[in-house]
This record gives C-alpha cells, structure tokens and sequence, in this order.
C-alpha cells in the first residue's frame, strides 16, 4: 500500500529527471518517443517505475495465494509466500527519502495558494503522505533487523493511520479538480460550438479538447486508485478484520492500485 498525492501538481525541479547516455545511432527525439525500449528505459530509470513493476508482481501473487489455486502445502504456494514477503521488504528500501517530496509539495501548496480549502486539503494530504513514508523506512530498518522487530507493529499502525488521513485529503483534492476540469471543458466546449457555428474547428481546439478528457480520466483513474489503497489501508487499521478485508478483495485492490500507478507513470515518461 502506499498514499497516491504524488500525481497532484508539483513543480518542475521536483519531478525527477532521467538523463539517458548518448548512443552511437543518432535519433530523432520524436523516434525516442516513440521507441517502446527507449520508453521503458525512461521508465524503469524512475524508482516510481520498478517500484510499480514490483507490486504488481506481488499483488499478483497475492491474488494466486487468496484464491486457494494452490493448496498450502504446495511447494510453489510455500516460494510465493517467500516471494511475497521479500517483494515487500524491496519496495519499502525503495521509499528511502520519499517523504522529502511531500515535504516540497507542503512549502508549494502553502505558498502557492491563496485558497484556504485547497492549502488545508494540500496539509492533509501531503502531510499524511509525507509521514506515511517517514515512517515506512523504519518499517523497512525493522524487517532489516536494523531495529528491533517488536516496535515494527507501531510503527505499522502509525503508518497506516497516517497513510488513511492522507488518502481524505487526496481524494478531496482530486475531486475539487475533475469539478474544476469539467467546468473549464464545459466552458471550452461552448465556445468551440461558437467556433465551429463559423466555421471548422481549427487543430489547436480539437487537441485542447482532447488534451482536458484525458486529464479528466487521469484524475478519475486516480482517484480509483486513491480508494483502493484506502482500502487496504483500513484494513491495516482494522488488523485485517472486517466486512471489505478479504485477502482476495485487499489483493485485488492492490493489483488494480498498481496498474493504475503503472499506467500513469508510463504515461508521464
């Protein structure tokens, strides 16, 4: 599980950079872009994107383990297990100094806005997320054996609670802005039925159009993902006990979580 505000706007010098070593064969960056191994090279360069192709492979394990495919005593139920349990320790090194960029998304949304629902949505959000993933690394020192396991399961639920108030604001957030999205493409669609009244619609406006549906599915999708976190997230609270903390559902919910982030993150190469 982990808190997805990581897609809200954040500015540039934020955004990890990926710099790619020249290649004998010149190209031209429209053939990069389109290149899918120079794509997956950009992807996989990002710790965002390994991160991703880990926890599908590990919700996807899950799912084989939850749905009894295999009986327990099965040798490869007994290596999925191991699998799993391995998968998650990596993912959590992954997170090392995550928590700064939620620290810089906190200064941007305080500075930034002179909205006051938006700057106590921002705090919410970020700052659940931002101690969601301080806390994961010691989690992760915990399982290490750096740390003494017998604090790992506070630190757990403090992670968990912290990683559930962060999903509220993050959901609100992208709420308020699929309102502001279908308000800006409800007002971009009137004027091009003007335009068009006049004559054909030029190429800029059918690629505006364009451009605001996508953004609009982006931030549904994410939120999709927001709540199937927030889910799993519960159930950590709620050690797993509860109407909605199957391990089948909380591993499909995983799954569909990491498709999503993988989905954006692909897109945003």
């Amino acid at each position: 599980m982990e808190a997805k505000t990581s897609d809200l706007s954040l500015p540039s010098d934020t955004k990890s950079s990926i710099s790619k070593p020249s290649t004998s064969t010149p190209l031209s960056s429209a053939t990069r872009n389109r290149d899918f191994l120079f794509h997956l090279e950009a992807y996989l360069a990002k710790r965002d994107g390994v991160d991703k192709v880990l926890k599908i492979a590990r919700y996807a394990s899950k799912i084989i383990l939850a749905s009894s495919a295999l009986p327990e005593t099965h040798s490869l139920s007994q290596r999925l297990k191991s699998f799993d349990s391995s998968v998650g320790v990596s993912r959590k090194a992954f997170r090392l100094g995550k928590f700064v960029q939620d620290i810089n998304a906190l200064r941007t949304t305080r500075f930034n806005s002179s909205n006051r629902r938006h700057v106590l949505l921002g705090l919410i959000a970020y700052g659940g997320e931002g101690l969601y993933y301080f806390v994961e690394q010691f989690i992760w020192l915990a399982k290490a054996g750096l740390i003494d396991p017998k604090h790992s399961r506070n630190f757990q639920k403090i992670s968990a609670w912290a990683e559930f108030v962060g999903f509220i604001g993050s959901i609100s957030l992208k709420i308020d802005d699929v309102k502001k999205l279908n308000k800006e493409k409800a007002c971009f669609d009137s004027n091009v039925e003007i335009t068009a009244a006049k004559g054909a619609k030029c190429y800029a406006q059918v690629e505006r159009e364009r451009a605001l549906g996508k953004k609009i599915v982006m931030k549904k999708l994410s939120i999709v993902q927001d709540l199937a976190d927030g889910l799993m997230a519960l159930a950590d609270i709620r050690d797993g006990k509860g109407r909605f903390s199957s391990p089948l559902m909380l591993s499909c919910a995983g799954l569909l979580s990491a498709l999503i982030s993988t989905h954006k993150n692909w897109v945003s190469c």
